[in-house]
Formats: C-alpha cells, sequence, structure tokens
C-alpha cells in the first residue's frame, strides 16, 4: 500500500509530432516545481513526463516523413529529451508509449475493463479530430468558412474534423455518469482549478455517450488483446502510461499508485477528469487525487500558431535569455491555472527587479561586505534587537505562507510571499546601513551583515524548486553544506567562523544589447 510520505505526479505526456513549444516548457517547468518542493518537504517523490507516441495523426506525419512510425518518434522525442534536459527537469522517468512495459500495462488494463463487462464491439460513426485524437458530438462542432469560402465544420478546440465509419470496440462511458457526478462531489479536490471543475462537471450532467476506444483504418498502436486488427483508441493507451510509471500490473505497483497530481494543459482536462477516472473505476482501481488543467501561455496576449508565425522555440528564448529567468518568470507572473502572456521584454522587466535588483543586489551588498570588512568569514548575528526580531517575524510569516501556497498549488502566490521577505530583508539592510558601522560599531556591523547573509539563506532555500540552478549558487556561496537545503533546515543556522567563497553575482542584470 502507499504510504503518506509517498508522492506522485505527472505531466501529461507530448504528442511528438513537432517540436516542444513554450506550453510544453510551461508544463514541465511547472510540474517540476512541485515535484522539487515536495523533494525539499521531505516526501518520497516520484515524477514521471514523457511523449505520447501513438495515434493516427503520428501515421500520417510518418508517412509523410517517408518513415516507418518508430523511426519518426524516436528522431522527433529527442527535442523533448533535451527541452528536459536544458530547463532541469527532474524526472525520474521519462516515459515513451513504444515502451515495452507500456504496452503491457495498456492491455492489462483493456482486460481489465472486459472483465468488468464495460467493453462491447460495434460500429463508429461520428465526427473524429485527428489533431486532437479526439470524437466530438454534433451538438459540438462549431460552423466555420473553409479556406475556398465553403462551409465546414471545426471541433470545440477549432480544429478540422471528418466523418468517420469504422468497426469499434466501445467503452460504456455512459454507464459512469453517476458514479463520475458522486466522485466529484465527495472529491471537491480532484478537478482544479474550480472553473474546471465547473466545466466538467456540466458536461457529465449533461449525458455522456459510449466512448469508441479502439481503431482497425490504422495499425499504428497498442493492439487490442484478442481482437485481431484492432488498436486502441491513443487516449486509452495515453493515459494508461500513469499506471505504467507506477509499475502496472506488477505486483507493488500500489506503493506508488494512485497518482497525487496530475497536471496537464486545460485543453485535455475532459480525457483526464471524465474518461480517465471511469476507466479506472472499471478496472476496479484507485483514482488520482487531483487532476490540475492549468491554462496556456500567450504570446503577448495571442495564442501561438504557426500561420500567425509566432510560435516561439523554447530552447532558444532558454538560451537567449537563461533558464533561471524563464523558470522564475513564467512561475512568477503567470497566474498557476489561469492563461498567462510572455514577451521578451516583460521576462526582463520582471527577472530585473526580482532577481537581479531584489535577491541578487541582497545577496551581493552583504556578501562583498563579509567578504571585505570580516576577512571573509560569515560572522555572528549575535542576540539581536527589535529590527532583527522584527526581520524574523516576518521571515517567519511569510516562510509559512510560501509552503501552505505551494501545497495549495498557488506557486505565483508563493513566489510573492517570497518577494515579500525579500522587500523586507533589503529594507532591513538599509536602514541598519552597515556600511556606516564599519569604524563606529563594527560588531553591529558584523551582526547585521550576518542576519542578511541568514535571512538571504533562508530565501535561497525556498526558491530551490522555483530555479534551482541559481539557488544552489547562491547557497554555495552562502557556506550552506548539501544535506542542510532542505525546509527542515530553515532554521538551522550556518555556524559563524565559516569560510565563504569569494562572492560572485548569480542573478546579474539583463542590459540589452547595443
Amino acid at each position: 500500500m502507499k504510504s503518506p510520505d509517498k508522492y506522485y505526479i505527472t505531466t501529461a505526456i507530448a504528442y511528438p509530432n513537432g517540436k516542444p513549444h513554450i506550453g510544453h516548457a510551461y508544463e514541465a517547468i511547472a510540474t517540476d516545481a512541485i515535484a522539487r518542493f515536495h523533494r525539499l518537504a521531505g516526501r518520497d517523490v516520484t515524477f514521471l513526463t514523457g511523449t505520447d507516441e501513438h495515434g493516427l495523426k503520428i501515421a500520417q506525419a510518418a508517412r509523410a516523413a517517408g518513415i516507418a512510425p518508430k523511426a519518426y518518434v524516436d528522431d522527433m522525442v529527442q527535442a523533448f529529451q533535451t527541452m528536459s534536459t536544458v530547463f532541469g527537469i527532474s524526472h525520474d522517468r521519462f516515459i515513451r508509449t513504444t515502451d515495452t512495459d507500456h504496452a503491457a500495462a495498456s492491455q492489462a488494463l483493456w482486460r481489465a475493463m472486459r472483465d468488468a463487462g464495460d467493453l462491447y464491439l460495434d460500429r463508429y460513426e461520428g465526427w473524429y479530430s485527428v489533431r486532437d485524437e479526439a470524437y466530438y458530438d454534433e451538438s459540438e462542432l462549431i460552423d466555420a468558412t473553409g479556406a475556398d469560402g465553403s462551409p465546414t465544420r471545426l471541433s470545440p478546440q477549432g480544429t478540422a474534423v471528418e466523418w468517420t465509419i469504422e468497426e469499434s470496440w466501445f467503452f460504456k462511458l455512459s454507464a459512469y455518469q453517476d458514479r463520475l457526478l458522486d466522485w466529484y462531489d465527495s472529491h471537491a479536490e480532484f478537478i482544479q482549478p474550480s472553473s474546471r471543475f465547473n466545466e466538467m462537471r456540466s458536461f457529465v450532467a449533461g449525458g455522456l455517450r459510449d466512448l469508441s476506444i479502439s481503431r482497425t483504418s490504422f495499425d499504428w498502436g497498442v493492439p487490442v488483446p484478442e481482437a485481431p486488427g484492432h488498436v486502441m483508441y491513443v487516449w486509452v493507451d495515453a493515459l494508461t502510461n500513469y499506471l505504467t510509471g507506477a509499475g502496472y500490473p506488477a505486483a507493488g505497483y500500489d506503493a506508488t499508485w494512485p497518482a497525487d497530481l496530475h497536471v496537464i494543459g486545460k485543453d485535455v482536462v475532459r480525457f483526464h477528469a471524465v474518461y480517465w477516472p471511469a476507466f479506472l473505476m472499471s478496472a476496479g482501481l484507485a483514482l488520482p487525487t487531483t487532476v490540475f488543467g492549468h491554462g496556456f501561455i500567450l504570446d503577448r496576449g495571442e495564442k501561438m500558431s504557426k500561420s500567425l508565425g509566432n510560435v516561439v522555440d523554447p530552447l532558444e528564448l532558454a538560451d537567449t535569455l537563461g533558464v533561471d529567468r524563464l523558470r522564475w518568470f513564467l512561475l512568477r507572473d503567470v497566474a498557476f491555472g489561469d492563461d498567462g502572456s510572455y514577451s521578451h521584454a516583460a521576462i526582463v522587466e520582471r527577472t530585473n527587479a526580482d532577481l537581479a535588483n531584489g535577491i541578487g543586489n541582497l545577496a551581493q551588498r552583504s556578501l562583498s561586505m563579509i567578504a571585505k570588512n570580516c576577512d571573509g568569514r560569515l560572522p555572528d548575528q549575535g542576540v539581536g534587537g527589535p529590527a532583527e526580531d522584527a526581520l524574523a517575524e516576518t521571515f517567519s510569516e511569510h516562510a509559512a505562507v510560501f509552503m501552505a501556497e505551494m501545497n495549495a498549488l498557488k506557486l505565483h502566490r508563493a513566489l510573492e510571499a517570497v518577494m515579500t521577505m525579500v522587500t523586507a530583508a533589503n529594507v532591513y539592510f538599509a536602514d541598519a546601513a552597515p556600511w556606516a558601522l564599519k569604524t563606529s560599531d563594527p560588531a553591529r556591523m558584523a551582526a547585521v551583515l550576518a542576519a542578511v547573509a541568514d535571512a538571504t539563506r533562508r530565501i535561497a532555500i525556498l526558491i530551490q524548486p522555483i530555479i534551482p540552478g541559481a539557488a544552489a549558487r547562491l547557497l554555495d556561496q552562502l557556506g550552506v553544506a548539501a544535506e542542510a537545503r532542505r525546509f527542515a533546515d530553515l532554521d538551522v543556522r550556518v555556524q559563524a567562523g565559516t569560510l565563504l567563497p569569494a562572492p560572485t553575482g548569480v542573478f546579474p542584470r539583463w542590459v540589452e544589447p547595443a
């Protein structure tokens, strides 16, 4: 059985029919921050991400490229693995749905649903979007005008649909309407944020139709067991990856399953919050605790598209501005769950204010004075007075806020709490004016510098999930041992007299090239 100390978190798996975009990077970074937060809180974290490599869309892309589907995905997946490496994504497994153990897990889930009496063979006739790999009811379609001026039909996502007729296995989704509604009503945390909950509850309450879950018109997918010629509908296969990552169906998988958190885009909430729990109910498996549907990342308020020419490679953006700046901006400026907008100028403005002028200024000024006036050794903070007490109280209060907001998946509010701490420490430093105490009261100067260094240490420990690379470099300069960087160590000061490395700027201010 799963231990309370075990935390299982996943991203959605990316469809590798093109290069990663900023939305892929955002989801990976946000999920990584949550995973790192729980590790630093002392939990045993399993973090799963990866790629969704089956389905008609991949088969068509491979055919257009003139190569076999497996060769196509083997090439395309490399960009997503590189993205994970560049952005410091601390996943425990990068799953590919072409992995051997994943086919076994998918077939085990299929058999469990079949044995429950929830699968039957029939013929599917209806609208299908190849781009979304999704079926849509007539009532969901949007009337539109094609490029040639003729009338056409589009999915709710604005993608092309085509009328499809083929033999298919169906899942009795309609039988799970009441069970899903009961689950939603008794598990308010299951779908977040609340806007997604309301949307999904309304969708299910409006009535569910049985779902076509196999295809015979192509063969690029997981074979349906005991049904020659059928491959699984790509979403059955894709959703099962979360079970595969836990080790299902082997004994002991329930030491990891159920997932505590699925982090997904808002455009795939239906699959995760309606189809997925129904499949699991049918198979007699535990449901995940929370499905969180985040918003889109917009380019200066516009959704990215190839036709607009505003699709930005996140690796190029990271190469230009740096990984730390991009991670900080996306988690600080975008309210987790809402759509967010970005631009080069917005990233520079935010990170110069928070990182260079805020955290960086605090660290560099105090560490430089310690290097020059204290022989490079951390001075003794001493007992302190009213100003130090007020600073400590502010830090204690807002560290608690940080923890609460991160646990509540309000990442941007957690960073607001951190910046309140940064401001308080900078105000304390300015008011104490240690540079003016060098000759008049050197002991007081040393105590102020020690207090600021310790405040910086606390801030650096808290921001590790957000910008792990920069936080580690800052903690190195503060003399914090590798084993003393968990949240439980927030109140553990570095020993006075510790020799600190020569300070170097961790957060340089961005200046636009001439």
